[in-house]
């Protein structure tokens, strides 16, 4: 599998409508980022087309319209992402983020218990 595009926040928001639900129409991107964003519909068209160039949504024409889908799914996203920030904030490093984390905020117990099932499973790998 080839590594998924780094996409922007602007771009993340409208990823995230198509997760949701797609294929769907620009006109229907565009009302529902208006009002959540106060974005211009030349703006959706414009982050629509940097996807599509990215190879992160593919298009299909439809009566007179295109419809637009993803063609990497989120948790490709987010693990690309995740794996870039371990990288450059923590040098790559899992425990000394997870350390970090730790000391910076409250864990709840099922979060502690998250990761002692966690830490469990990679000890018997």
């Amino acid at each position: 599998m080839t590594k998924p595009p780094s996409i922007s926040d602007a771009e993340r928001k409208i990823m995230k409508l198509l997760w949701r639900k797609s294929p769907q129409p620009a006109y229907d991107l565009i009302q529902e980022l208006a009002e959540k964003e106060k974005w211009l519909p030349r703006t959706v068209k414009s982050l629509l087309n940097r996807l599509i160039r990215k190879k992160a949504l593919g298009h299909k024409a439809y009566k007179n319209l295109y419809l637009y889908y993803p063609l990497v799914s989120e948790e490709e996203c987010a693990k690309a992402e995740s794996e870039s920030f371990l990288k450059q904030v923590f040098d790559g490093s899992l425990a000394m983020m997870l350390v970090q984390y730790a000391k910076h905020k409250k864990l709840t117990p099922a979060e502690i218990d998250e990761l002692k099932r966690m830490i469990e499973q990679q000890e018997k790998k």
